[in-house]
């Protein structure tokens, strides 16, 4: 099984929402409640994927099997106002049945290479924080607490 990745088109906004949408629920069911996971509706994100795809400053990518999406990343100038790296990588998923497969890495590569940068992670994903230490991203103890349709997410900032 072999992953391709390419940079995102309009026409992947229905599919993209989809991905988007179970990698929130794979990713963050011990943080968010059931009841919000289920009630976020894949054509809803399709939507916003296809405002996040025409934006002239942002890049995504999509990592593929077999013509399928089976996850994504973007990124863009960074949106804090004390931003430690001008480029910030806005989100990198991959399904739960692709771990493990190179798609993360591969997407990781893609989206920002070895430029400096810095994310926002959800506290307690120990997952995705051992991904982010191996590509020599650190916690800089900067945290807050966002709205996550309408349930509050912990982050915290990673930087390299």
């Amino acid at each position: 099984m072999s992953v391709s990745i390419r940079e995102a088109r309009p026409e992947d906004a229905a599919a993209l929402g989809v991905v988007h949408v179970q990698c929130w629920r794979e990713s963050y069911s011990h943080l968010l409640s059931q009841q919000l996971l289920d009630s976020i509706r894949p054509e809803d994100r399709a939507s916003r994927w296809e405002q996040i795809i025409a934006s002239p400053t942002d890049q995504q990518w999509v990592a593929e099997v077999d013509g399928e999406i089976i996850g994504f990343a973007g990124t863009g100038p960074g949106r804090d106002d004390d931003a430690p790296r001008e480029l910030e990588l806005y989100a990198l998923y991959v399904l739960t049945a692709h771990h493990g497969s190179g798609a993360g890495q591969d997407l990781l590569d893609a989206s920002i290479g070895t430029l400096p940068a810095f994310l926002w992670i959800a506290t307690d994903n120990p997952r995705a924080e051992a991904f982010y230490r191996r590509n020599g991203f650190e916690f800089d103890g900067t945290q807050k607490v966002a709205p996550f349709f309408g349930e509050m997410l912990r982050e915290s900032r990673m930087i390299r």
